[in-house]
């Protein structure tokens, strides 16, 4: 949806709450206390009330909006910006866009967001031919681990590990002979480490067990021979990684240079979010449905997993470089 659509369709606080409204409607609210679907909607307290028990429910309970008290158009417009570039925006930007005042709850609403779109990901299950690695992500220490000696390489408390799987089918004579596979859904789970026993249970519920897996000779996927159908390791050379592991390589780049030009720093307990985001827009390339209107839906059916969080206000700066 273009910005003179978006102003036209929804001018007002009152139209985004007849939309939102009407969108809770066709999501069949379900009540909580006897399990029936007849309510009433009250439009004077905002709230749908059950024809059989009589309970009743706030418009935004069980979705995402439950317990914010931010304007609907507020969380339509964020949702506008989300779905509108390639890009993303930070809690600064939006809250300069939005103009108000505090920084934490719009910085809370863009997390509620990204966590309905990793709850959405999250119900399908990759298939077919699979390329999987782990990408290392380069964010900030934890404040228990500054007193440490900071490692290098792969162990550094400054790199959080990310398990990276994606569809890709081989191409027969591709137009771009550097990309000889063409590439379908993508998933990325951060993870504590690499051991094998995380990695499966990571890759055993992202992946469907007909699948055959494509990985390099890491020890990490040494049980996936007992999992899935198939799982051809070897050994990569970096010359060789385009031709063997290519899609999944390009994935974690573009994330990366997507997360290094929007801030300046994430925090670990953070970065599965912007993943996320970055994994949904992904796989939404090729979907012709409006993505204003195909998120504006999911927004009734999720309640944000994201866990509230009060910064003291020493930190909030330091929030604000992460978005």
């Amino acid at each position: 949806m273009k910005l003179l659509d978006f102003d036209k369709h929804f001018p007002s606080e009152a139209v985004c709450i007849e939309k939102f409204k009407e969108l809770r409607i066709k999501s069949d609210i379900v009540c909580p206390h006897c399990g029936n679907k007849e309510h009433l909607w009250l439009p004077a307290s905002m709230h749908f009330e059950c024809k059989s028990c009589h309970s009743r429910r706030s418009l935004r309970s069980g979705t995402i909006m439950h317990g914010s008290k931010l304007p609907f158009l507020y969380w339509f417009k964020a949702i506008h910006l989300f779905t509108s570039t390639k890009k993303t925006f930070s809690a600064s930007e939006m809250q300069r866009q939005l103009g108000h005042k505090r920084y934490q709850p719009i910085w809370e609403m863009l997390h509620k967001i990204r966590s309905v779109m990793g709850q959405r990901d999250a119900q399908y299950t990759l298939s077919g031919m699979i390329e999987l690695d782990e990408g290392f992500f380069s964010t900030e220490r934890d404040e228990n681990e500054k007193t440490e000696p900071l490692k290098r390489g792969r162990g550094s408390q400054k790199k959080s590990k990310v398990l990276v799987m994606v569809e890709s089918q081989q191409v027969e004579n591709p137009k771009n002979p550097k990309k000889p596979k063409r590439v379908n859904h993508l998933k990325m789970i951060v993870i504590p480490d690499l051991k094998a026993k995380n990695i499966d249970q990571k890759a055993t519920t992202s992946i469907d067990k007909d699948a055959k897996i494509t990985t390099d000779g890491s020890n990490s996927y040494t049980n996936f021979k007992d999992h899935f159908a198939q799982h051809d390791a070897s050994v990569v050379l970096p010359e060789e990684i385009a031709k063997v592991l290519p899609w999944v390589h390009i994935a974690i780049s573009n994330a990366k240079s997507l997360l290094t030009d929007m801030y300046q720093g994430i925090k670990s307990e953070f970065l599965q979010g912007y993943l996320n985001e970055f994994c949904y827009q992904f796989n939404r390339t090729k979907i012709p449905l409006d993505p204003f209107d195909r998120l504006l839906a999911l927004t009734t059916l999720y309640k944000s997993n994201f866990k509230h969080i009060t910064y003291r206000k020493v930190n909030i700066q330091n929030c604000i470089l992460c978005g």
